[in-house]
């Protein structure tokens, strides 16, 4: 498997801090001021409440909602930026618009506001995309978020709770996987180490698969053919013929 996709940078952290950090100064800017932006928010089939399909991931009714929105979006956001990082700035900022109008189409006659929506766009992409690719990282990153944030499903129904925008929630799910069909992702295959992993193996050629019969009996080779008279691979006899030849020292006492 060629991990070269996933490679850690400061982005990881630094995306997810700038993030937070963000709705932190704006909540803070809000009470500081009396900015009332809560009347920024998304406010359902309304020519005006269309600005707060950009606005509303921002704003926060108070230190409660603030905080519950603040740590799944830090560790969602993390998440994206590591494991699909071409993906991260458009599952973001089309999460964000798509979500809202949905909301905005759907919504009750109220403001929405806070990032909560953004959360379900988050968990829908990382969960149905990491089950889509069927890689194991990423799968079971797909666990490891149902299981951390499997329960937000029941706020996406009317009537849990009437402060919560289920809305909101529901246009987030259905944004988020509908990106996970429709963002591809690069083909994540196993490294090759063996010739039998190979797409083209042939178990026909392999020395070892010819040692089992069809019911996978292990039986000989047979013995290899003699080779045949005449052929390329005779090699000729070859006779070296060595001669003995006296020294002069000898001959002179043959001669004495």
């Amino acid at each position: 498997m060629n991990e070269n996709h996933f490679k850690f940078s400061t982005s990881v952290v630094a995306l997810p801090v700038f993030s937070v950090l963000t709705l932190w100064v704006v909540f803070w800017a809000n009470l500081k001021f009396g900015l009332q932006l809560a009347d920024y928010g998304i406010y359902p089939r309304t020519f005006q409440g269309l600005r707060g399909v950009l606005f509303s991931p921002f704003i926060h009714g108070d230190l409660n909602h603030l905080f519950n929105n603040s740590v799944p979006l830090f560790i969602l956001l993390a998440a994206l930026r590591y494991f699909y990082r071409e993906l991260t700035f458009r599952v973001l900022i089309f999460g964000v618009l798509f979500s809202g109008l949905i909301t905005w189409a759907i919504g009750r006659d109220s403001f929405h506001i806070g990032a909560s929506a953004l959360i379900y766009v988050l968990v829908a992409f990382i969960f149905l995309k990491g089950i889509l690719t069927r890689y194991y990282r990423l799968v079971a990153l797909s666990l490891m978020v149902t299981l951390i944030y499997g329960g937000l499903v029941w706020y996406i129904f009317p009537g849990v709770d009437e402060k919560i925008s289920w809305e909101g929630h529901l246009g987030g799910l259905i944004t988020g996987f509908v990106f996970a069909f429709l963002y591809k992702t690069p083909d994540y295959q196993k490294l090759i180490r063996y010739e039998w992993e190979k797409p083209d193996y042939n178990p026909q050629h392999d020395k070892f698969m010819q040692r089992f019969d069809e019911n996978g009996n292990f039986v000989n080779l047979p013995p290899p053919e003699p080779e045949r008279e005449g052929t390329s691979t005779d090699i000729p006899e070859i006779k070296y013929v060595y001669q003995f030849i006296p020294s002069r020292k000898e001959e002179d006492t043959d001669a004495d």
